[in-house]
């Protein structure tokens, strides 16, 4: 069965003392153990020692992500991040294929792949991000896109590596820009994906978590989280306060 995850991407926010303190508010906020999913936290990579840290000696129950790394092993890359040394200092997922990374960065589905591959071989779980902008959802290509992104990358990892993704789907219109999918449109787009990677898997796309990640927020994420194929959301803006964090959490 699969499993159901909030994942909270802070991006390049906080500093160091506000990415310290907002780790301990929600690890407080958290303290029942009432939560009915993974969390994950993703800060920025100035921050991810000091916060696995905290993790650890306050024992709070959440996992560390990578907001991005390196499709190379090592070697002269000045300003790149090892998949390896992300492992190494606590980390357990990264997020790999961000539309901020794509639009911003122009990250390909074939440097993706390398990504992943490159996270896999070290034992990070990607969450891979998927998902269409406003003017391929108004010409009716927004399914041709998602599909492409999925075959693409995932289609070229075997089984059992596949076992180790979560998907993100982002309608990209509705980040940042205060609208949101509706339920039914966020539903409509996770069962295409799970159909999509059935045509390749079979049933394990049953297994796959898929996350929702379009400017979820305490006030919608208990619809958006009650439909069968939207098993948990990857928040922005709103994982930024521990307070609204943690209801987007429980409404799981």
């Amino acid at each position: 069965m699969r499993k159901k995850v909030v994942a909270g991407n802070w991006k390049m926010n906080t500093s160091l003392a506000e990415g310290e303190l907002l780790v301990k508010q929600i690890g407080f906020l958290l303290r029942d153990n009432s939560a009915n999913c993974d969390v994950i936290i993703a800060p920025p990579f100035t921050h991810l020692s000091t916060v696995s840290q905290i993790i650890k000696d306050e024992k709070i129950g959440v996992f560390l992500a990578a907001q991005n790394c390196s499709h190379i092993e090592s070697g002269a890359y000045t300003g790149e991040v090892s998949a390896k040394a992300l492992a190494e200092i606590g980390c357990k997922y990264v997020i790999l294929g961000h539309s901020e990374r794509r639009e911003y960065f122009a990250e390909s589905n074939e440097l993706l792949l390398k990504k992943i591959n490159m996270a896999l071989s070290v034992g990070l779980k990607p969450i891979y991000c998927v998902g269409e902008k406003l003017d391929e959802r108004e010409s009716h290509k927004h399914f041709e896109v998602v599909s492409e992104q999925i075959k693409d990358v995932l289609y070229k990892l075997r089984g059992v590596e596949l076992a180790n993704v979560i998907v993100a789907y982002e309608p990209v219109w509705a980040i940042g820009t205060g609208k949101t999918a509706s339920a039914d449109e966020a539903e409509e787009m996770h069962a295409f994906i799970r159909r999509v990677i059935a045509d390749k898997f079979g049933q394990a796309a049953d297994d796959i978590s898929i996350l929702y990640g379009g400017s979820c927020k305490p006030s919608n994420a208990q619809e958006l989280f009650s439909r069968d194929d939207v098993d948990g959301g990857l928040i922005g803006g709103a994982s930024l306060n521990a307070q609204d964090f943690v209801s987007v959490i429980k409404s799981v």
